[in-house]
């Protein structure tokens, strides 16, 4: 059986990956659900220094301490940036990187790099001087597209479990080393694999490096691991079987 490592996306820990890794592990795999510095339970260690470099660390200590190999390195939403860099890092470690909604960003490019103007704007002054950007609403009516799947049970959780984040892990460039690449695979729930496969037939520089990758739709909202969480088990099961 496979080997994941499951790296949440802003705002959440570990604990949002938890139905995901029941499932996964009762189909025979070992599963290593991460919880990155400053956020969740770790929330105490979010100073103003923790940045990108910070949580690729994190993801790339966990591989060497535990002493995996072949692993499926699984990154959701803003996660797939220190996912993408670990895998830059250590890719002899890595058998396949999977974006769950998100994508392997350009070198050079942030995440704030990839909001439109305006919302930079907003977020800017909602933060201040500070360092963390706090969670959203969690509002269906207002983000009905992303949340979409959640009941309320779910929404209760995230409104109560989620942390701010880190700034710096937003804002600061993906960088890479020029290391061996590793096979990506995509998994979307927002967006449908046909304007996937468009943009990435178009050399979009935000899909190019799934070029070659499997690609898998999960029609649900952005956090298809707490809306149909078994569905990603199943999904994440079939890339590893592959």
């Amino acid at each position: 059986m496979a080997t994941f490592v499951l790296v949440p996306g802003f705002w959440l820990g570990a604990w949002a990956w938890r139905d995901v890794t029941v499932a996964l592990r009762g189909q025979g795999h070992e599963v290593y659900p991460m919880t990155l510095t400053g956020l969740a339970e770790r929330d105490h260690l979010a100073g103003p220094e923790v940045d990108l470099q910070t949580h690729t660390t994190d993801i790339v200590r966990l591989i060497e301490v535990e002493d995996l190999h072949d692993v499926l390195l699984v990154g959701h939403s803003g996660g797939g940036m220190p996912v993408a860099q670990a895998a830059d890092r250590i890719p002899d470690r890595i058998a396949r990187v999977v974006y769950v909604e998100s994508g392997p960003l350009p070198d050079g490019t942030a995440q704030f790099d990839t909001v439109p103007p305006e919302e930079q704007q907003r977020l800017r002054a909602l933060i201040g001087d500070g360092h963390l950007l706090p969670p959203p609403a969690w509002d269906p009516t207002a983000d009905p597209t992303n949340l979409a799947g959640l009941d309320e049970q779910a929404l209760t959780l995230l409104r109560a479990r989620s942390t701010p984040q880190p700034l710096r892990t937003a804002t600061d460039p993906v960088r890479r080393t020029g290391g061996r690449p590793v096979p990506t695979a995509l998994v979307a729930s927002t967006f449908p694999l046909s304007v996937v496969e468009q943009m990435i037939a178009q050399r979009h520089p935000l899909f190019t490096g799934l070029t070659g990758g499997r690609l898998f739709d999960l029609p649900t909202g952005h956090w298809p691991m707490l809306s149909e969480p078994k569905a990603l088990a199943d999904v994440l099961d079939l890339i590893a079987r592959a």
